[in-house]
C-alpha cells in the first residue's frame, strides 16, 4: 500500500510532534514531573522521569505514578501542572538545534505543515513565542491533543489536522521523536520520520517509518521523496 515516502505515494502534509521535535522541552518538563512527584514523597529521579514520561500527557503521568507507588497526586494534579508547564516553557524553552533553517527547508519545497502534540494550546503558543515561531504557526494550524482530550497515543490529534487540510491520512507524513507519538502516527495510516539520535528504535516498524539522527538530514530526505515521486 503506497504511503507518503514511497515513490508511488503522494506527500502533500508535514504534520509535527513539539516537544522533542521542534522545542527543546522535554528536559524541563521532565525534570518538573520528577520534583513535584518527589514533593509528594515519590522516589523519582530527573533521568528516570525523561526516560519514562517524555512524550506522555499528563494524565497519562499521573496513573502511571498513582498506580506504581499508591500516592494520590489530588484531581488538580493536571490543571496545576499544566500551569507550571506554561510559566516553566515561557522562561526555558529553546528550539530544538536545527528547527528553524528546517522549517524553512520545507516551506522551501512547497510542503505545508502543521502540529499535533500533546501539549495544550497555551503551552505551546508561549514555546513558539518564546522562540521565534509563532508566525510559522498560526493558531489554527496547531493542535492539542490535550485540548481536545484525546492524547496520543491516540490518533485522533493527526487525523485531525489531515481533516483540517483536507488531506487523506496516506498522503501525511508525521515527524516524531517518541514511542508514544510513533504509535500515534502507525494508528493514523501515516508515514514517519522519527527524529533520534540513539537509543533503541520504536516496537512498531512498518515501511513507512524512517529514521533521522538530526533535524538536518530531514529537508533532503523530504526532497528525495518528492523527486521520486513526480517521476
Amino acid at each position: 500500500m503506497a504511503h507518503a515516502l514511497s515513490p508511488s505515494g503522494a506527500l502533500r502534509l508535514v504534520i509535527f510532534d513539539c516537544d522533542g521535535v521542534l522545542i527543546d522541552s522535554e528536559g524541563p518538563s521532565c525534570r518538573l514531573v520528577a520534583r513535584v512527584a518527589r514533593e509528594h514523597g515519590i522516589d523519582l529521579s530527573d533521568e528516570e522521569s525523561l526516560e519514562r514520561f517524555a512524550g506522555k500527557a499528563l494524565a497519562q503521568v499521573k496513573r502511571e505514578l498513582e498506580v506504581e507507588t499508591g500516592h494520590d497526586l489530588g484531581a488538580d494534579y493536571v490543571a496545576i501542572m499544566q500551569d507550571k508547564l506554561v510559566e516553566l516553557m515561557r522562561d526555558e524553552a529553546v528550539p530544538i538545534d536545527g528547527a528553524a533553517a528546517m522549517l524553512e527547508g520545507v516551506a522551501a519545497l512547497g510542503l505545508p505543515f502543521r502540529v499535533g502534540s500533546n501539549s495544550s494550546w497555551p503551552e505551546m503558543e508561549v514555546k513558539f513565542d518564546r522562540v521565534g515561531f509563532s508566525s510559522l504557526f498560526p493558531r489554527h494550524r496547531v493542535h492539542s491533543a490535550r485540548d481536545m482530550m484525546r492524547p496520543k497515543p491516540d490518533p485522533y490529534v493527526f487525523l485531525h489536522a489531515a481533516s483540517e487540510e483536507n488531506t487523506d491520512p496516506s498522503y501525511c507524513v508525521v515527524i516524531e521523536d517518541s514511542d508514544t507519538g510513533v504509535q500515534a502516527a502507525h494508528d493514523a495510516g501515516m508515514a514517519c520520520i522519527l527524529l533520534r539520535a540513539e537509543g533503541p528504535s520504536p516496537a512498531h516498524d512498518w515501511p513507512g517509518l524512517k529514521r533521522i539522527a538530526h533535524l538536518d538530514e530531514l529537508v533532503p530526505v523530504l526532497a528525495g521523496v518528492l523527486k521520486e515521486q513526480a517521476r
